[in-house]
């Protein structure tokens, strides 16, 4: 005697959720895109137009954090709307003064690559450093191996190998004609500096993947807002310290005054900085908890390719033959490195749909 368990076709509203959760993600795809577009834009026009304070432009980039206010107190007031409504035991939490040094650590963290990332902005050609900024894809193929336990593909190597050319190239001709107000050597420090942006921008990215899976072992709306709010507090407030400490501060009237465009342009250019910003987090924020922080890197990465194109159109930044090389190099890296997200989460859905559909119960007697 045989008794066999028929599973059902899947449910129509099931199908539908999902559709509608890769709108979401579209959405929050073009979203993260588009505002950091403008936003690396505005950044650079700060500087074009007379800007002169690295510390301003630094505390900006965190200081449009309250935006985040409503989604956090939205997501909050759910969880507890929603909290363990079958009755199940809650999970274990870490403590609160683990929780806050996380906080602590990702701030200064973030508030390092603010003011790393504001160096190389203001020293660098926009299309310059959106080339250099693609050392992102490298590194964080790097500590995602040693920290994530992300294996090395050929794939991943070759985009390795190609964007260290990519960058190689654009070191070795930091003298080149689209010099406009800087001499080499602080050209050559803006280029360390955006380099040393791109490696910790993705060291964060890769501990902030271990916190997730590791420390709080979930990726709910409410722990992925909490861990970019606080976070961009503390590095909001560093960055107010360093405006204070530096004397920033005090030239701010003069610097207002002399923005070649004048004094609302000077402070809507500051004012978009930060929102445009804080739209992009959530947009990534929203790729982190619809799919992974993975795959919010790979699509954030998708505007340094935007980004020269748009800086050729706006800025006026000259495309000489080696950093034409440089671009069509970057380019190859990043779809190598998507390439292989693609077949990473192609084997994933294999793995899972060749599991048990089916279960069989026999009896014999």
């Amino acid at each position: 005697m045989s008794t066999n368990i028929v599973v059902t076709e899947e449910p129509q509203p099931l199908r539908f959720r999902e559709y509608k959760r890769w709108l979401r993600v579209t959405l929050y795809a073009i979203l993260l895109l588009a505002c950091q577009c403008s936003a690396t834009l505005l950044g650079t026009l700060y500087f074009e137009k007379g800007g002169k304070s690295r510390w301003i432009a630094s505390f900006v980039l965190s200081a449009g954090f309250p935006i985040l206010l409503p989604l956090l107190f939205y997501s909050q007031k759910h969880v507890k709307s929603t909290k363990h409504p079958n009755n199940d035991p809650p999970k274990t939490k870490p403590k609160p003064s683990m929780i806050c040094s996380f906080y602590l650590a990702f701030g200064l963290m973030m508030a390092a690559m603010n003011l790393l990332y504001t160096y190389g902005i203001s020293y660098l050609p926009l299309s310059t450093f959106t080339l250099v900024c693609t050392s992102q894809l490298g590194f964080n193929a790097i500590f995602t191996f040693f920290i994530n336990s992300q294996k090395f593909t050929a794939l991943i190597f070759n985009s390795i190998v190609v964007l260290t050319l990519s960058i190689a190239l654009i070191a070795l001709n930091t003298e080149s004609e689209d010099t406009k107000h800087h001499p080499k050597e602080k050209q050559i420090i803006g280029f360390f500096c955006a380099l040393a942006a791109s490696a910790t921008f993705s060291l964060h990215h890769s501990l902030l993947q271990v916190y997730f899976k590791e420390v709080v072992k979930t990726e709910t709306l409410s722990v992925v807002l909490n861990m970019n709010f606080y976070p961009m507090l503390i590095a909001t407030f560093s960055g107010l310290v360093g405006l204070v400490v530096s004397g920033d501060w005090k030239k701010l009237q003069t610097e207002m005054k002399e923005f070649e465009n004048g004094k609302v342009s000077y402070v809507m250019t500051l004012v978009w900085i930060a929102v445009t910003w804080q739209l992009a987090f959530v947009g990534m924020l929203g790729l982190i908890f619809e799919v992974s922080s993975l795959f919010s890197i790979v699509i954030g990465n998708m505007e340094l390719s935007i980004t020269p194109i748009l800086a050729v159109m706006v800025f006026g930044d000259k495309i000489y033959g080696v950093k034409v090389i440089a671009f069509l190099l970057a380019i190859w890296g990043f779809l190598s490195y998507v390439y292989q997200h693609y077949l990473d989460d192609q084997k994933t859905k294999k793995n899972i749909s060749n599991g048990p559909e089916v279960s069989k119960v026999e009896e014999e007697n």
